[in-house]
């Protein structure tokens, strides 16, 4: 399947500082991309260098197959993009500002413009002076103003930012429609780690400048770690019991756990085991590790590297 996004070794550097090194990423159509990373890790630069708006050090930036220089007008048509903060002419009304994005884009005004307002609930907002609304709102026109001309490649920066929970649920449902429906390639970088989780069919984690780590949300299903959680009436004798049977126990604040594979593919044998030996269970539940700590164990797991390399070379 055809990169529709690719980089090769994109690197940008300010002076001396070395902000984004060697990423080469690719996401192919209909993929939505979570680009997990801290602030400062690179994620607006890369997201900068996609859209043109900042020039690579070195390396190459690739659209729908074609290398991105200068701006190509037949490329930037196809893109739909919200860079930061969300930015509207604050004494225009939403309809305005809409309208104004509507006519750049060669639209015909009042049907597009409708058509984006009835698809982010912001019909109700119509005559609203961008200024005078919520943090919340003001984020989904940004959105409206980058799905206005249904583009191919959507290209999101922290778009569930300021928004209250049933507005990121409305977003994400509808950027994986977007996705799975109509294939458009959607990359997005966001903190909310919980949120991509639930969206992305693929993950890149950088930090400090360097991708760390890219892969699926299966790879992300069959690697992270699970661990059946134990509660029992007598629960000494119920680590004593496995310990015996050859599980490893770990404790924990409300009860104990296994790590073994086998335990957490076949809960029942655990709960028949110890229904044996007449221990009865309070709590038999699998704990899986979410995204955000095991984002947290890769950048944890570089920086113990990044602090060895410095010790071995003094």
């Amino acid at each position: 399947m055809e990169d529709i996004i690719r980089t090769v070794n994109l690197t940008k550097q300010y002076g001396n500082k070395v902000i984004v090194d060697r990423v080469s990423i690719s996401v192919k159509k209909g993929e939505i991309y979570g680009f997990l990373g801290l602030n400062g890790a690179g994620k607006t630069t890369t997201i900068r260098a996609l859209l043109g708006m900042s020039k690579p050090s070195s390396g190459e930036v690739y659209l729908f197959g074609q290398r991105w220089a200068n701006g190509n007008p037949d490329l930037s048509r196809r893109v739909g993009y919200m860079v930061e903060v969300p930015y509207a002419y604050p004494t225009f009304t939403v309809r305005e500002n809409l309208s104004l994005m509507a006519k750049l884009r060669g639209l015909s005004v009042p049907r597009a413009v409708n058509e984006i307002m009835e698809q982010l609930n912001l019909t109700q907002y119509t005559d609203s002076k961008a200024r005078d609304l919520s943090l919340g709102n003001a984020q989904k026109l940004g959105l409206a103003k980058a799905l206005i001309h249904k583009p191919d490649v959507l290209i999101l920066d922290e778009p569930t930012n300021a928004l209250d929970p049933a507005g990121i649920v409305e977003i994400r449902e509808l950027l994986k429609a977007l996705a799975s429906q109509q294939g458009v390639t959607v990359f997005i970088s966001s903190h909310i780690l919980e949120e991509i989780s639930k969206m992305a069919s693929r993950i890149g984690i950088i930090h400090k400048g360097v991708l760390l780590e890219e892969l699926t949300t299966k790879d992300f299903e069959t690697i992270r770690r699970k661990q059946l959680i134990i509660g029992t009436k007598d629960d000494r004798k119920a680590q004593a019991i496995l310990t015996e049977s050859g599980y490893a126990v770990h404790s924990t604040s409300n009860g104990f756990a296994l790590p073994d594979d086998h335990a957490v593919k076949h809960p029942e044998h655990i709960a028949r085991l110890l229904a044996h030996h007449e221990v009865p269970l309070t709590m038999l539940n699998i704990e899986e590790e979410n995204l955000e700590h095991y984002f947290l164990n890769v950048i944890g797991a570089e920086e113990e590297k990044r602090i060895e390399t410095i010790v071995d070379s003094l």
